[in-house]
């Protein structure tokens, strides 16, 4: 009986590895050195952007372990069409989650999963949309010194902070997290 091929997760993100240990797969992290600044967020469609970028993230790992699926995911949030990574720093976190938690507001991974060996590649993305409660300053001021909203893209983590700044969202929550394991499931069954 053959083995089954190496899974590996092009990814730095705790949550990532988190969801992709619950969902009972073996795999090894391995994170993608790509400069993502290298992809302008100008003009660019949101989901398109976030496929864009896990792929680039899956190939960079890729080119090293060309016998493994490898999995790039890049999580962007969109408001109004309107591309929304990670802060800068304070005062962009401040903005970010102004802006975001004022209307509803879509959440989107990108996924893609590839192997060189034999040129396989799957790359889809999952939409969830995201309906905030009003925050008060206080709550604003709070969020952002807790410094909690750093290296998450919409300077926020549902599973942080969820029930507190979150009404309801239509869609995936993993996806929220920053992995939608509902459709990685999906796209695994077809590489491995």
């Amino acid at each position: 009986m053959q083995n089954p091929p190496r899974i590996i997760l092009a990814s730095a993100s705790p949550r990532r590895k988190e969801l992709l240990t619950k969902a009972g797969y073996k795999f090894d992290v391995i994170v993608s050195d790509i400069d993502e600044s290298g992809f302008p967020v100008e003009n660019a469609e949101p989901a398109e952007y976030a496929k864009q970028l896990a792929l680039a993230k899956a190939r960079a790992v890729a080119k090293h372990y060309p016998e493994a699926v490898v999995i790039g995911a890049d999580t962007i949030a969109d408001s109004d069409g309107k591309i929304i990574g990670k802060p800068k720093d304070q005062k962009h976190a401040e903005q970010i989650t102004r802006l975001l938690f004022s209307k509803p507001h879509k959440v989107i991974t990108g996924l893609a999963i590839i192997r060189l060996r034999d040129n396989f590649q799957l790359i889809e993305s999952d939409t969830t949309v995201v309906y905030p409660r009003k925050m008060t300053e206080q709550q604003i001021a709070k969020h952002i010194e807790s410094d909690t909203w750093q290296n998450k893209a919409g300077a926020y983590a549902i599973q942080e902070t969820g029930d507190e700044f979150v009404e309801r969202i239509e869609g995936s929550l993993t996806n929220v997290m920053g992995l939608p394991v509902e459709l990685l499931k999906e796209m695994l069954e077809k590489a491995l």
